[in-house]
């Protein structure tokens, strides 16, 4: 961990932090997602991380999209905000965040999907069917059933 949290951390210990974060839901030409498989907890999620100071949001989720993911953002799209005792987590090492997310979608990017942080243990597209939700991460499973149900064919 560096930047802004790592600083609040050295002062708080693992107490509650409310955390700004953004994050992408990166989809290729398939329609599957990309998500990685978190070297923390060991569930699976999409890129995400907290903003640093003066840091323009879009600008922290291409970054963390680039840093978890190996790929670079050429267009986001607006998806959701995740706030509340839903987005409330306890990290395995015990630090403790109430996170205020927002998230995108990318559609175009390019790259090779590849972990560069390490905070990725693999990488993997997954069609909205082949998700399982109980093995994404817990802050995040409501947003990814979210997308799955926005992405549904509706009947008629």
């Amino acid at each position: 961990m560096t930047g802004y949290i790592a600083e609040m951390r050295k002062l708080v210990g693992h107490r509650t932090l409310i955390q700004c974060a953004a994050s992408v839901i990166c989809i290729d030409d398939q329609g599957r997602l990309l998500l990685g498989k978190r070297s923390d907890n060991k569930m699976w999620g999409y890129s995400g991380g907290a903003v640093e100071i003066d840091e323009r949001v879009e600008d922290c989720a291409k970054r963390e999209l680039f840093e978890e993911m190996g790929v670079t953002a050429e267009e986001l799209e607006f998806f959701y905000v995740n706030s509340g005792p839903e987005a409330h987590y306890i990290y395995p090492n015990g630090d403790e965040v109430s996170n205020f997310e927002i998230i995108y979608i990318c559609r175009k990017w390019h790259g090779e999907p590849k972990s560069l942080d390490g905070e990725m243990e693999e990488l993997r597209f997954l069609s909205c069917d082949e998700i399982n939700l109980s093995e994404i991460s817990p802050p995040i499973r409501h947003v990814v059933a979210a997308y799955i149900d926005k992405e549904k064919p509706k009947s008629i």
